[in-house]
């Protein structure tokens, strides 16, 4: 696969009202509930080349710092890779937008000095294999950071969690669960 392809690959997943609503609502999370400050913390003191799984509309990529030669970002919904390769364009650093899904990563082995997965765990059809990807593509003694969000604290939110999985949730909000 050439790096920077534009057609969806292997995996891609469709979820075009999701994308559009994603691609609004993010910009506002990482104002309003400081989510660009956790992204800043997530990918601080990063270096060498680093792999950004589930990538999204690209919000990482101005956050990256000088010391990352390179970023491949897998993005496997059409519309959001779209936005990403759009942000990857103003990025202080190279950032190449792929298709793939998380569960088959479609890079070498023992390539990455870091993988960062931010909010996509949620979404991914089988958690065990994207992480053992994430182990995969990693050079020995690399990194894995991760800003994900989980299960509710209180026995009434695992509840309504637990119904909202199991019917409308994860076809509206891009597979989360």
């Amino acid at each position: 696969m050439r790096l920077g392809s534009e057609a969806p690959g292997p995996g891609a997943v469709r979820h075009p009202v999701f994308a559009r609503y994603y691609a609004r609502v993010s910009v506002g999370a990482d104002a309003r509930l400081g989510f660009a400050g956790v992204r800043g913390r997530l990918l601080a003191g990063l270096s060498g080349r680093v792999i950004e799984v589930g990538a999204g509309n690209g919000l990482n990529f101005g956050r990256y710092p000088a010391t990352v030669a390179q970023v491949v970002a897998v993005e496997p919904e059409p519309l959001l890779g779209r936005l990403a390769r759009e942000s990857a364009r103003r990025a202080p650093v190279p950032v190449d937008v792929v298709p793939g899904a998380a569960e088959a990563l479609p890079v070498e082995s023992g390539a990455f000095d870091a993988v960062v997965l931010s909010l996509v765990l949620c979404s991914v059809r089988d958690v065990a294999r994207a992480l053992e990807e994430a182990r995969r593509v990693l050079r020995p003694g690399g990194q894995v950071r991760f800003f994900e969000h989980g299960r509710g604290g209180g026995p009434a939110m695992r509840l309504t969690q637990r119904a909202l999985d199991r019917t409308v949730w994860p076809a509206l909000a891009g597979g989360c669960h």
